[in-house]
Order: structure tokens, then C-alpha cells, then sequence
């Protein structure tokens, strides 16, 4: 085995306090860690993990590194891992294959690299030594309940679960496992650690500044994101839907809509896919896609990736000379959306006619559909009809997606379990 030799004589320009504190520290079980946007806990569980399996152990570990959809690895979890391997100048050591995502290291243990799309591919991976969740809000109680029976091999010491995410919704799974009043934490068993940009010394003003700005710009999520609380469940625009696994198969006869909302450094694009069933008032939530950076040529390359080039799209009007570009580089039937007056209000109110359906492996709009809430009237305390400017990106695509059957017209007749009677 080639000679390791990793030496920090400052370790203080390598690590935060916070994961050299506790890092080499195995005795929990699960270890939790949360907080505000750019902390560094994810970076610092990655480092943590590295010179775990580094160690000298009896056996090599096997380490299982997850999110909840296997396209988000690649461009995330894997290019961490691999980012710090290479900074340490560990990588010429190991054996990288991109194709299948593995890294097996110079001592013996292996990294492997999955989505949790498919649960029942994960109980074929036999002998891990310690499982990563990465975003584990994007996961649900019965992946995490699997996951820890996945830890059971008698050989590895020290087994552990690590767990990364920012803290989003009361209604999440996270919440109810280690924060809510009736959960049932045994600190000998389950260590949790929050942290805020302020526990990220590498981070430089402009980020800083971005993230403090929150106070201002978006108090939504100023709570979550610079604070690194949960924010507190306010009224939900969407506060009934269902979540279960969708098969387009299952559901042939019944028409797609698609929708894009455009976003680049602080919102992600949104690109989704939705059915309707009119005769029994419900929208399924397909497939979405979403990502930060996308050029548009980047968003015309996954449209047609998806198999969806020839589909009619409706994207957001606000950006005519994008839906150009999209439609010049192969996507003809890209088309601005129809937008009247209140036509956020008027989209929320066609939406909530239908009871939603989402895929489990649409992230993101879950997460959103526990967060979109509703404004409150500062002077009366009361709430208003517009919803707050915060986790909307996925929804306003689909309200884009349902133009072509929404009539744009004000709703009438009162409310009853969200059906308009």
C-alpha cells in the first residue's frame, strides 16, 4: 500500500472549529448535522468521513454516500468527495470510475456513490461500515429507517450515519425525529450539531453579505438559511397533497403539461413535468428538474436529454430572449406563458381546485409545497391571499405548465377541502 502521510500543523486553515472539535470523535451512532446556508457542515462531515476510513482498522471500510436522486450525485456529494481527496493530494491514489461512481481508496475501503430513487437497490449493498445523507430532508422516515438497518455488519467498529441538511419545514421528517417536542433523543446514541455561516471562517465578504442580506430581502428564508432554525409553520398555501411513487405508464391516457421558470445564481431553474385527470380533479407531479447555473443552452440540452423536445413548454413571459435562444437550439414548441392581472393569485387559485399528487423523487417541489405560505398583514396580524416570494420555483412552473388548460379567470363559489363547489 503506498505510504499516506497527511499532516496538518494548522489545522485551524484546514478545518472549522466546530468538525475538528468532534473529528475523530466516532462514539455516536448518528450524527446530525444542520444549520444555516454555507456552514461548512457538509464539507466538514466529508473531511471528517475521508480520514475516518483512513485510519487503521481491522477491516476496510465501505462507505455508502447518498442523496434521494441519483442525477443530483454527480454534481454534488461525488464532486465533494473527489475535491477533497485531490486537495489533500490523496487522489492519484485512488482508483476513480466515473461511469458507476465508486472511489476505492489506497488502503483498501471503498466509497459508493448512490440515489435513493430505487430503496430496493440499496438492501443489495451488503457489508458498509458508515452511510452518508446528504440533503437528508430530501429523504422520507421509512429511507432512513432502512438505512440504518443497511449498518448492521459485525466486522466494521465505530459503524455510523451521518446526516447533512439545512432545516426546512416542521412538517419535515427531520423535525419529528430529533426536534419536535414528543421526539425522544438519546444523546448517547445520536449527537447533533448546528451551525451558521458564522461557523465558516473560509468564507469570504461578498458571501457573508449575501447571506445576511436575507434579513431584508426574504425573512422566509432568512430564519432557515442564515439563522439555521427551523422556521415556524405558518399557513400553507397547499396544506393537503399526497406523495407516492407515479408511473407515467400507469397513466398513458392521461394528458402531460410541462413548465420552465428561469433562474440562474440564487434560484434554480425549474423545469416540470404534470398530468391531469380533469374528471377527478387531480394533478400528478411527474418529474421535475431543477439546478442552479444552467445556461440555456443547458436547459435546452436537458429538455431534450429527458426526451421532451417536441412537447409544447410553457415557461416564464419575463424572459422572452431566453425562450428565443431555448426554441433557436432545438426546442420549437417552447412558448411564453399567458399572464394576466394577479395571475400568481389567480394560477394559486386554479391549483388549488385539483388535490395534488407529487412523485417522492420530486424533491424539491415537495419541499416547497411544506413551505409556500401565505403573507400576514403586518398592521392586523391577519394573512392576505398573496404568498410569500419563497419556495415557488418549482410551483410557478407548474402554474406555467397549467396554462393550457387554466381559462385565466377569477375563480368563483367558496372553498370547500380546496375544491371550488
Amino acid at each position: 500500500m503506498p505510504t499516506i502521510n497527511l499532516n496538518f500543523p494548522k489545522p485551524y486553515n484546514v478545518f472549522n472549529k466546530q468538525i475538528y472539535d468532534s473529528l475523530f470523535d466516532y462514539s455516536h451512532f448518528i450524527e446530525v448535522w444542520y444549520g444555516g446556508a454555507s456552514s461548512g457542515k457538509s464539507h466538514g462531515v466529508v473531511q471528517k468521513v475521508v480520514l475516518k476510513v483512513l485510519k487503521h482498522w481491522n477491516h476496510p471500510r465501505k462507505v455508502l454516500w447518498l442523496r434521494k436522486v441519483d442525477r443530483t450525485i454527480k454534481d454534488s456529494i461525488f464532486t465533494d468527495v473527489i475535491d477533497c481527496l485531490s486537495t489533500w493530494r490523496l487522489l492519484p491514489l485512488c482508483k476513480v470510475n466515473n461511469s458507476d461512481r465508486t472511489i476505492h481508496l489506497p488502503n483498501g475501503a471503498v466509497f459508493l456513490f448512490k440515489g435513493m430513487d430505487d430503496p430496493e437497490k440499496i438492501k443489495s449493498i451488503k457489508g458498509l461500515s458508515d452511510v452518508v445523507m446528504e440533503e437528508a430532508s430530501e429523504f422520507n422516515q421509512d429511507d432512513f429507517t432502512q438505512l440504518t438497518l443497511r449498518l448492521r455488519e459485525p466486522k466494521h467498529r465505530k459503524r455510523q450515519l451521518f446526516c447533512m441538511f439545512n432545516p426546512v419545514s416542521k412538517l419535515n421528517w427531520t423535525y419529528k425525529q430529533w426536534f419536535a417536542p414528543e421526539a425522544e433523543v438519546n444523546p448517547e446514541r445520536v449527537a447533533i450539531h448546528q451551525s451558521t455561516y458564522k461557523d465558516n471562517h473560509f468564507l469570504d465578504a461578498d458571501n457573508i453579505r449575501t447571506i445576511e442580506n436575507l434579513k431584508q430581502t426574504n425573512p422566509a428564508y432568512y430564519k432557515i438559511y442564515t439563522l439555521g432554525e427551523f422556521a415556524t409553520l405558518d399557513k400553507l398555501v397547499f396544506p393537503d397533497f399526497s406523495k407516492r411513487r407515479l408511473s407515467a405508464q400507469r397513466m398513458v391516457n392521461l394528458p402531460s403539461y410541462f413548465g420552465l421558470d428561469f433562474g440562474y445564481t440564487n434560484d434554480e431553474t425549474a423545469f416540470m413535468h404534470v398530468k391531469v385527470d380533469q374528471d377527478n380533479h387531480t394533478i400528478y407531479i411527474m418529474e421535475e428538474y431543477a439546478k442552479h447555473g444552467m445556461l440555456n443552452s443547458d436547459i435546452a440540452r436537458m429538455i431534450k436529454q429527458m426526451g421532451y423536445s417536441k412537447e409544447i413548454i410553457t415557461a416564464d413571459a419575463a424572459e422572452p430572449k431566453s425562450i428565443a435562444e431555448i426554441k433557436r437550439d432545438g426546442i420549437p414548441r417552447i412558448r411564453p406563458a399567458k399572464k394576466g392581472k394577479d395571475s400568481i393569485i389567480q394560477g394559486i387559485s386554479f391549483m388549488q381546485q385539483y388535490h395534488l399528487v407529487v412523485d417522492d423523487r420530486c424533491v424539491k417541489t415537495i419541499e416547497e409545497l411544506e413551505n409556500y405560505t401565505y403573507k400576514k398583514d403586518r398592521q392586523t396580524g391577519e394573512y392576505t391571499n398573496e404568498p410569500v416570494d419563497a419556495y415557488n420555483h418549482e410551483i410557478d412552473a407548474i402554474r406555467y405548465a397549467l396554462n393550457e388548460i387554466n381559462g385565466m379567470a377569477s375563480p368563483k363559489g367558496k372553498i370547500l377541502k380546496n375544491i371550488y363547489i
